[in-house]
């Protein structure tokens, strides 16, 4: 049984059980995009230092023309303006037998409302909505301050567009059954078996 179950192990198993089994049970890792990775990573932090009010004239002037122009148009939204209570921020939270957790971009508070902010690079996902990192991150803030007043904020840098999520009790009570059932399967001790056919990374070693 896994410790804790992150949102990516999550999307890993529902798009190739046979891949999450290679990744984190065998432990294998493949080589990923550096330059995607690393532009993700230079923004995410620029975002956090800028959050917590530090001084990143040096970090702006250091940036490229792509890295610049996303920067642009993320530290000009509202949510910036916005009380911060933390940002890379590990939050987890228990559901049935299981332990759930992620790293959360950012996290702010306007009034009584409290706001996650997820940077995406790429696109936000299509079902927002019940997509594992918006269920498990709503409960986890929900949970930890004791509140109903939670919004998820995809903010996508790409298409420079906002995708909203708010949490309700209803919504939080489908979320727990989704993933009771979804670390279920998970930490099941069966092994997928083979593909015979793969096109991702870990074609080289899944067959």
């Amino acid at each position: 049984m896994f410790l804790m179950i992150s949102p990516n192990m999550l999307k890993t198993y529902e798009l190739c059980p046979r891949k999450f089994y290679l990744r984190y049970v065998k432990n294998i890792s493949m080589p990923v995009n550096d330059d995607i990775f690393e532009f993700g990573k230079n923004i995410h932090a620029l975002a956090a230092y800028y959050l917590r009010g530090e001084n990143i004239d040096k970090m702006e002037v250091s940036l490229t023309e792509r890295e610049a122009l996303v920067w642009g148009y993320l530290k000009s939204i509202k949510y910036f303006g916005y009380e911060v209570v933390n940002t890379e921020y590990n939050l987890s939270v228990k559901i049935g037998n299981s332990f759930f957790g992620g790293r959360l971009d950012a996290l702010v508070k306007e009034d009584d409302t409290y706001y996650i902010l997820d940077y995406k690079t790429g696109s936000a996902p299509k079902n927002a909505k019940f997509d594992y990192q918006t269920m498990i991150y709503l409960l986890a803030v929900s949970k930890f301050f004791k509140t109903d007043k939670v919004k998820f904020i995809y903010i996508d840098l790409k298409n420079k567009e906002e995708l909203a999520v708010e949490y309700s009790p209803e919504l939080g009570e489908e979320y727990q059954k989704r993933l009771v059932n979804a670390a279920a399967k998970i930490n099941s001790e069966e092994i997928p078996p083979k593909k015979t056919e793969c096109k991702c990374e870990y074609k080289a070693v899944c067959f």
